[in-house]
């Protein structure tokens, strides 16, 4: 295939992984950016905003591939919106969305849940807008990346006591693992929702903390604190998780002393 791909979110913590894979396997990529970059090595910038559609028919044209990436606390379901209707009408033949585990088991009812728990409402009318755009699609569900889980643990240690979200798992994956699960189902036909990645440990919350605390020297009081709300329960309950299908490989330890590393 000659047709670029193109990739919303390229410059993100997910689409930047995404990007070089896409061009290792001889693929012409374009990216959606909301700034105007210089294109380079077969990557080719071009400038729009999916939170407003402004931009999208052009970026589409000659597209046949789109992989979403781009993603946000709130608001992904009009991203997805406003690019199912452009592409739908560019004729894209694949569409690769990436989602987060859980969506379809963690309830988001009241204003608490909203405030709490939005951002899964908001991936799970992402997924039905897709599904029923009526072009082909694929869905990827991935746990927690590392990356998140990282920058939330430094927010929290920003203060002498450290709270936590009391009785909550994760089970962090690494970005660059679904970066490559990713690439390997845009490069394929279209297959609807697949099998979702985790990564390879269930961690508690304290559990993390505590790690991140040890790593990087810091003295913090740890305090747990229970969340209400239904979406709160669901989380106790591990409905983010998906043991079985702890397919990848990089645990959050090794991920946290590289980066660590990395910032020294």
């Amino acid at each position: 295939m000659t047709s670029p791909i193109l990739v919303t979110g390229g410059t993100g913590t997910l689409g930047r992984l995404v990007v070089p894979l896409l061009r290792d396997a001889g693929r012409d990529v374009r990216v959606l950016s909301r700034s105007a970059r210089p294109s380079v090595d077969g990557v080719e910038f071009v400038t729009g905003d999916v939170s407003t559609g402004e931009g999208l028919d052009a970026a589409l044209e000659g597209v046949e591939t789109v992989m979403h990436c781009a993603g946000s606390a709130k608001g992904d379901e009009d991203k997805a919106r406003n690019l199912v209707q452009a592409a739908s009408a560019a004729g894209v033949r694949h569409l690769v969305y990436i989602s987060v585990v859980g969506v379809d088991r963690v309830p988001v009812v009241s204003s608490l849940d909203r405030a709490m728990f939005g951002y899964f409402a908001a991936k799970r009318e992402a997924e039905r807008i897709v599904a029923e755009s009526g072009v082909p699609w694929t869905t990827l569900r991935a746990t927690q990346f590392h990356d998140w889980v990282l920058m939330t643990l430094r927010q929290m240690a920003r203060i002498p006591v450290m709270p936590l979200w009391g009785g909550m798992r994760f089970q962090p994956v690494d970005a660059g693992e679904v970066a490559a699960r990713l690439v390997e189902l845009a490069l394929g036909e279209p297959a609807g929702l697949v099998p979702d990645i985790a990564g390879p440990r269930v961690y508690g919350m304290k559990e993390l903390a505590r790690g991140y605390l040890r790593a990087s020297g810091k003295r913090r009081l740890v305090i747990q604190v229970r969340t209400p709300g239904k979406a709160a329960a669901a989380y106790r309950k591990g409905a983010n998780l998906a043991p079985e299908r702890a397919v990848g490989h990089r645990t959050w330890e090794d991920f946290l002393a590289e980066r660590l590393r990395q910032d020294r």
